[in-house]
């Protein structure tokens, strides 16, 4: 790798929000070897760590070498392995087992954080898997206050995205057992779709999505909390909607936000994000549904803004899908349009409650 391409990806690493911690074991989350003394002495500043990150929303996982059925059982032992989301305990590379556990919470490399105490290991991450901030384990405390793991907010969800994940972990196999058409299985989670206008109380929340969400997100914009207020008290020229999704396992919380720019001629979606944990659920055009059918009612063509990243071009694929056409570039933004003639059909496998709070 060049010095130049090395210093903006050490730019980028300063800067990237960690979204998932994997943590090694043996002379890390513990002091001492498993396989040789099975009564290891836990690390009592990586445990605390542990629990400030899941408080934070930030997930936990572990890439160790090491005896899987040993190793689960004395994490159980100890209390902790209910912190941890698809653990990889095995004898694979650990860039291997890293990017096993991107996969299975798919969420993006570049929001993962690896801390080792072997230089080998963290070497053999941070050589396959670039995108991943490779820590020493001996320099663990530096994490208390490091900007990559300071969320802007700390909402009630944070300390509950966990729980969410492990409802998914339950999701995900009994769709693996279902025998039957997959709009069969979507039936029988009993999901309720929620759209609202958002509130006060909803705006950490939408920071954070904009923050955070990558794949399904149309523009990428950003807006802090300050903006997002005057953005949904300004109910002349302009709407901002929050979804949220539940289920017979749990509740996904707000995984959804829209903001539209309502002009006499146009609306415009200025940004339309999906949470990636929903992706497989047939939900990501409800919001757009709702959307054309209130620009319809006042008389409006509907325009939507897409600004590719590099992951998100399934939402260009949406609009695309749901009767989109495009009628101007500049740059990277792309406009398109709809002329509402026919709007998409919503799912039937899906209990919709329109928004009923008052703005």
């Amino acid at each position: 790798m060049s010095v130049a391409k090395e210093q903006i990806l050490k730019a980028k690493k300063e800067k990237q929000s960690i979204k998932c911690v994997v943590w090694d074991l043996d002379h890390t989350l513990w002091n001492g070897v498993l396989l040789e003394d099975e009564q290891v002495v836990l690390n009592d500043e990586a445990v605390k760590l542990v629990k400030e990150m899941d408080r934070r929303g930030i997930l936990n996982s572990i890439s160790s070498k090491n005896n899987q059925d040993a190793a689960l059982a004395k994490l159980e032992e100890l209390g902790l392995a209910e912190y941890f989301l698809y653990p990889e305990i095995n004898w694979n590379p650990k860039s291997m087992s890293v990017a096993n556990i991107s996969r299975s919470l798919n969420i993006g490399l570049d929001t993962f954080a690896f801390v080792d105490d072997s230089e080998f290991e963290r070497g053999e991450v941070a050589h396959e898997l670039p995108q991943v901030l490779c820590l020493d384990a001996a320099e663990m405390s530096q994490m208390w206050a490091s900007p990559n793991f300071q969320p802007p907010f700390i909402t009630p969800e944070s300390a509950l995205r966990r729980k969410m994940y492990m409802s998914d972990v339950q999701r995900k196999a009994a769709e693996k057992d279902f025998q039957g058409h997959n709009e069969e299985f979507l039936a029988k989670l009993n999901m309720t779709f929620q759209i609202g206008y958002a509130t006060e109380d909803d705006l950490q929340r939408a920071e954070e999505l904009t923050v955070r969400t990558n794949q399904l997100n149309t523009t990428g914009y950003t807006y802090s909390y300050a903006e997002l207020d005057a953005l949904r008290q300004d109910h002349e020229g302009h709407l901002l909607l929050v979804a949220n999704l539940d289920d017979k396992y749990g509740t996904y919380g707000t995984i959804g936000l829209s903001l539209v720019e309502k002009g006499e001629q146009h609306w415009t979606i200025k940004l339309l994000l999906m949470s990636c944990r929903v992706m497989s659920r047939g939900v990501g055009t409800i919001m757009m549904s709702y959307i054309m059918q209130q620009a319809k009612a006042a008389g409006a063509t509907l325009r939507a803004e897409f600004v590719p990243n590099g992951r998100n071009r399934m939402m260009f694929v949406t609009y695309k899908f749901g009767g989109f056409k495009q009628v101007d570039k500049e740059g990277d933004l792309v406009v398109l349009e709809h002329d509402l003639v026919e709007i998409q059909a919503l799912p039937e496998y899906v209990n919709i409650h329109l928004p009923t709070n008052e703005r």
